[in-house]
């Protein structure tokens, strides 16, 4: 993992403002991407197209769909959800199932549960709809995110309490039928540091973390970067490797966004998301590299 990744996908979302995480379903040749409504936006049943912040406050997403040329091929609206940080993905008859964080905390716009649903194009859902299978494996948690290792059948959520970000680990199945036993159960490692958290996917005994921040002050192009790489070992919850991540040091103002893992080709390989371009006209690129 400590090679640069390469470039596989570029493209632009339906909204103006940026990736926040994505999923690849490599069956059908689709990336799904959650990014905040924009400002100005007015969606089906409103009144008004409301400004931003409100939009953050509330966790209104726009769920992106994708071809791996970077074309659009649907989307649909999450109303009430999140902030958008993680996405998981689950093969089903006739479509795909989708994880993401569920009911946002109106004082943070950040989910306090998570949530399962059919990709239907178009549709807009709302944090009550019937359409949802919603979860709360944390009670009184908020920042809920999900990734999905759909191979070895586990689901790591990623949460806070009392302010204090931590992991745990799940049998999708047993947490599929509300059984919240976690595996395993621990503080995020490289919280300390101060960095946004980017992205996380799991695959086998291992997770995986992106933090960091685009480019700007105390964060110059010419240091390369702040953006850090880590794998996590889900037995112990310790740090087996990490490192400052020099992928696409060109892109401004190259902020993270995203993680994900591609196990078409036999070689399972971790993908990585990062923004570019002026605000207001964010595009996004997505790299890969192989795990081992």
């Amino acid at each position: 993992m400590a090679a640069a990744g390469r470039q596989f996908l570029a493209g632009r979302l339906r909204h103006t403002t940026v990736l926040q995480s994505f999923a690849v379903d490599e069956r059908r040749g689709h990336l799904y991407a959650l990014q905040l409504v924009a400002g100005g936006v007015r969606l089906p049943g409103e009144r008004t197209a409301l400004p931003h912040a409100e939009r953050a406050r509330n966790g209104d997403l726009c769920l992106n769909r994708l071809t791996l040329d970077g074309a659009a091929a649907g989307h649909m609206y999450l109303k009430g959800f999140g902030h958008g940080g993680s996405i998981g993905l689950e093969e089903a008859a006739g479509g795909v199932t989708l994880w993401t964080e569920w009911n946002a905390n109106p004082s943070s716009g950040y989910g306090r549960g998570v949530c399962r649903f059919r990709f239907t194009d178009g549709q807009l859902l709302e944090r009550g709809s019937g359409e949802l299978a919603t979860y709360r494996p944390v009670p009184g948690s908020t920042s809920n995110a999900p990734a999905v290792d759909v191979t070895h059948r586990h689901l790591l959520l990623r949460y806070k309490r009392h302010g204090i970000p931590r992991f745990a680990l799940y049998d999708l199945d047993r947490f599929r039928a509300r059984w919240y036993l976690p595996l395993a159960d621990f503080a995020q490692p490289g919280a300390a540091l101060g960095l946004p958290f980017q992205g996380m996917a799991l695959y086998g005994n291992y997770a995986y973390q992106l933090l960091g921040s685009a480019y700007g002050t105390g964060n110059p192009a010419s240091s390369g970067g702040n953006t850090r790489l880590y794998r996590i070992d889900l037995r112990t919850g310790r740090v087996v490797w990490q490192q400052l991540e020099r992928t696409a040091p060109g892109l401004s103002p190259r902020e993270p966004e995203g993680l994900a893992v591609l196990r078409g080709g036999g070689t399972p390989r971790l993908c990585l998301g990062f923004v570019e371009g002026p605000a207001g006209s964010r595009t996004f690129r997505l790299y890969d590299k192989a795990l081992s």
